[in-house]
């Protein structure tokens, strides 16, 4: 059987940049086992795996308009600080993640980092941490099946969240 839309496809994973820096990894982990045609991985990954068959290993470059996008400079945003509810404001610190609106689109949350504190503002970015990276991936193909009719429905390999615990 190969990937095909709507196949769960099972993956050992290798990611590094262009200076072969390992990014992540399942080596040492469970495999990684995904929906295919159901936006789980970057699209320039997902295409690659497309046809592929268990037992297959493939080596993919990834540019960033098919990985984490383009870096944009209008997700980098300076909020006041009375922007945050006050009982969050001693948590902000750089690195700490939110969700929030999509400044394009308020139906859409997106997560930010806050990259910087000043005084009374908070700069946050809300591009992806990869975005504008070259994608180095080495995949291990290591199953391949049709999807069950559960899994299509909650749109992930897997039994759905409440049975798991």
């Amino acid at each position: 059987m190969t990937i095909q839309a709507n196949s769960i496809a099972t993956i050992h994973y290798t990611l590094k940049d262009k200076e072969g820096e390992v990014l992540d990894t399942s080596e040492g982990h469970e495999p990684l086992a995904y929906l295919h045609g159901h936006m789980q991985l970057v699209p320039g990954l997902e295409k690659a795996l497309q046809g592929k068959s268990a037992g297959d290993q493939v080596a993919v470059v990834v540019e960033p308009e098919q990985g984490y996008g383009l870096y944009e400079e209008e997700l980098v945003l300076q909020l006041p600080m009375d922007a945050f509810p006050e009982e969050v404001r001693t948590e902000l610190e750089p690195g700490v993640q939110f969700l929030a609106d999509h400044p394009n689109d308020p139906n859409q949350a997106m997560p930010y980092t806050v990259i910087e504190m000043q005084e009374g503002t908070v700069v946050v970015d809300g591009n992806h941490p990869l975005a504008d990276v070259e994608l180095h991936f080495d995949i291990e193909i290591v199953e391949v099946r049709d999807a069950s009719p559960e899994e299509l429905q909650q749109g992930y390999a897997g039994p759905a969240v409440e049975e798991q615990e």
